[in-house]
């Protein structure tokens, strides 16, 4: 599918480009594109917490919430025209099924007045029960392509998540190691969302081939800003 959208906007702080697209790192974890009205978001595992409970897994069934509710307030600051999620929205395949009817009508309203984009992931193939918005496999718009997983090897204009790419660096003798957005100029692979999701250092052989080293920027999250890394500054575990 090809969305050629493309509006005005106020350009924020923490500018990156993406394929010739300008973006926003938004240190909650989305990346805003004001030329085109758009917002994406991936993994966001709604359900997760109850999915492992059905596991026996006793942990606080309060993801969903907490999720849902830090959607709601970066939605309300850009207010954009498109929301793709990319992939892995839901945990499991009956994950919408289960969501409360509360949850259901803030997820909705969210939707509302706007285009909505399920893209199919690895844990939620098919479209989610009863919801709005279209599912399909990959959404191109301009001169970017968004899916789930990465392609093998180098993919200009790709948006992806999966990976749950995080960054660890040391300096001073003090190791920091947080969830990143992580891109090369011409690939961009995006932090989970989810308040249940875990992550993986950028330099795991899981994400060979996919930048050009020498571009390599870690964007790691802080609690208010984007601190931009270069890849000589990274290291592993």
């Amino acid at each position: 599918m090809n969305l050629a959208i493309r509006t005005t906007a106020i350009l924020p702080a923490d500018l990156v480009t993406v394929a010739g697209e300008r973006a926003v790192c938004d240190p909650r974890g989305v990346l805003y594109f004001p030329e085109l009205s758009l917002l994406a978001v991936s993994d966001l595992h709604l359900e997760k917490g109850s999915s492992l409970a059905r596991r026996g897994a006793l942990i606080p069934p309060y993801d969903t919430a907490a999720t849902l509710a830090r959607l709601q307030a970066v939605i309300a600051d850009y207010a954009p025209r498109i929301v793709i999620s990319l992939g892995d929205s839901f945990h499991d395949g009956e994950g919408a099924s289960r969501l409360h009817d509360d949850f259901r009508e803030r997820l909705e309203q969210l939707m509302a007045g706007r285009d909505w984009f399920w893209i199919a992931g690895n844990h939620d193939p098919d479209a989610p029960a009863d919801l709005p918005g279209e599912t399909v496999r990959e959404l191109a718009v301009a001169s970017l392509v968004f899916r789930h997983e990465p392609s093998k090897g180098q993919a200009g204009g790709e948006v992806a998540g999966h990976l749950h790419p995080c960054a660890r660096i040391v300096q001073r003798g003090r190791s920091v190691r947080r969830r990143c957005f992580a891109g090369d100029g011409s690939r961009m692979i995006m932090p989970a969302f989810g308040a249940y999701t875990g992550s993986l250092n950028v330099l795991d052989r899981a994400y060979a081939g996919l930048f050009n080293r020498e571009s390599l920027v870690a964007y790691m999250m802080g609690k208010d800003r984007i601190f931009a890394l270069p890849g000589a500054m990274l290291r592993a575990g």
